[in-house]
């Protein structure tokens, strides 16, 4: 039987997308999402079918299977003593290597490791990277299996103990074996803030690609050694915001960076489980991040 044809974000009125936006980062619950596209469709039904369009397709978009022969995977845990204590992540690295292998933290938006971050993770281990993608939730017993109970369990989790696994992750991760000691960081809007983040506690990260995430606090932004690739759309209000001044501490602290904004996207324009997704530009960024990955890390670690 035929799929039916991909829905993209110019199917929608940018209300809706507004007010999805609000929704996925809990500025408004299930409830305020319905009310507001009721005037975009016919009825409640109507409304809860224009959230349903929206919602992710994780197997639809799968590119990577999980039991791909390519890769060896695994979940495995890690101490957090400033953190949570213990912490847990999903592990994808090539099955076969011929020396050292650059590594990459992959950081999740705010639903935890759900299954569109542990394909991102296979992704890049395809490309001959050990990626490894923490899953915040794992203090609350993981990501539940829906994104709507995966948001609720976001909301209790303790950001600063959270922070602190990411931490964790980073240094545990650059020790890994198989590694050559050289860390990157990728991150997707809760992630991307992270990528921020962590860019300015990791004085070894040698390159971080934050798609569309908070900045990070600019009295930190001097110490920011890696190079970014900040990835942006260009409506995203609520991200765009705090841009001008974070650039202007990038530039006065001397970080070097580079922008990638593409038009007409909309905010996760990259991850390709919803119809915000916007193949070209998403393509132009991985291909730009795999570029800023391949340069920085690949090497003695020296």
């Amino acid at each position: 039987m035929p799929q039916p044809p991909r829905r993209k974000a110019s199917d929608f009125d940018p209300e809706v997308l507004r007010l999805f936006d609000q929704y996925v980062h809990g500025q408004i619950d299930r409830r305020g999402f319905l009310v507001g596209a009721a005037r975009f469709a016919v009825g409640a039904a109507g409304a809860a079918g224009l959230l349903a369009a929206l919602s992710p397709q994780f197997a639809a978009a799968q590119q990577v299977k999980p039991d791909d022969t390519r890769l060896s995977t695994q979940y495995l845990e890690f101490p957090s003593p400033a953190g949570y204590g213990s912490a847990r992540g999903y592990l994808a690295k090539p099955a076969k290597a011929d020396g050292p292998l650059p590594t990459v933290l992959v950081v999740h938006e705010n639903r935890g490791l759900n299954p569109h971050i542990e394909d991102i993770t296979r992704r890049l281990a395809l490309e001959g990277f050990i990626a490894f993608a923490p899953d915040a939730l794992f203090p609350l017993g993981g990501y539940p299996g829906d994104e709507d109970g995966a948001r609720a369990l976001f909301g209790k989790l303790d950001q600063a103990r959270t922070r602190e696994d990411f931490l964790a992750a980073a240094q545990w991760l650059r020790q890994v074996a198989g590694g050559n000691g050289r860390l990157g960081v990728v991150g997707f809007c809760y992630g991307g803030g992270m990528a921020n983040f962590l860019a300015t506690r990791l004085p070894d990260l040698r390159a971080a690609a934050p798609f569309y995430g908070n900045a990070a606090p600019l009295d930190e932004v001097p110490n920011i050694k890696a190079e970014l690739l900040v990835v942006l759309a260009e409506h995203d209000e609520r991200i765009n915001a705090a841009w001008p001044e974070y650039e202007a501490a990038l530039k006065q602290a001397g970080v070097r960076y580079a922008l990638l904004q593409p038009a007409g996207t909309q905010h996760g324009f990259n991850n390709d489980t919803t119809p915000r997704y916007d193949e070209d530009a998403a393509r132009e960024a991985w291909r730009r991040m795999l570029e800023l990955f391949n340069r920085t890390l690949r090497g003695d670690g020296s």
